[in-house]
């Protein structure tokens, strides 16, 4: 999955290592903190090998954001991607396998699905859907089976588990059908927290103030 990330930042753009992990945090959101960082460097050594990445040098000159601490002035690896890389990139965002129905792997195919064709979201999206589906089943059959043998932290662990189970498979079905409609997800509609304080005091007016007392 972090091949696949990697390959989709740097269509964007030719990175530093350190603009790459930036980019990774911003892009995969919650679920970085399943991709190591640690294979970070590893991996693009493997993508260069394979032809998919190449890399520069770029000098303190043509570098457009300061030099990190303890990072050398005389110049930093920049990587870009190849046309193979491309072909590659292609590959991957067009697989449909039950990897990508997985946590992680679900997460950075949907990062990158603006790039995927419909088809191939549809998939992903309805594999994802039975996934959970299963594990919202297999919750609700500890409850059923098994909720009088549990302590009240971890029966409040797997009712979590359920609702955030449900949560999901409802997302995902709206998800379906705007892809089966080609509408694209919708965006938040205002008076979902984002309401504007005046909004606020006309849903919620100040009580009247009592008149002063001679």
């Amino acid at each position: 999955m972090l091949e696949l990330a990697v390959l989709g930042l740097l269509q964007e753009s030719a990175m530093h290592g350190y603009e790459l992990r930036k980019e990774l945090a911003a892009k995969l959101g919650a679920i970085r903190a399943a991709i190591s960082y640690g294979s970070l460097y590893p991996t693009l050594r493997r993508l260069q090998a394979a032809g998919w990445i190449t890399e520069a040098t770029e000098t303190p000159a043509t570098a457009t954001e300061p030099v990190p601490a303890l990072t050398s002035r005389r110049g930093r690896i920049v990587y870009k991607i190849t046309a193979e890389g491309k072909e590659r990139f292609a590959e991957l965002i067009a697989q449909a396998g039950p990897e990508t129905y997985e946590d992680t792997g679900f997460g950075v195919h949907f990062a990158f699905f603006a790039r995927t064709d419909q088809a191939t979201r549809l998939r992903i999206l309805e594999g994802r859907r039975r996934k959970i589906e299963e594990r919202r089943e297999g919750l609700r059959d500890v409850l059923s089976r098994a909720a009088e043998r549990l302590d009240a932290y971890t029966l409040e662990l797997q009712r979590h588990g359920l609702d955030a189970c449900e949560r999901e498979v409802r997302w995902l079905e709206e998800l379906i059908a705007n892809e089966r409609s080609g509408r694209p997800p919708a965006m938040p509609q205002r008076g979902t927290g984002q309401e504007t304080r005046e909004e606020k005091e006309e849903d919620h007016p100040r009580p009247a103030e009592e008149p002063e007392r001679p």
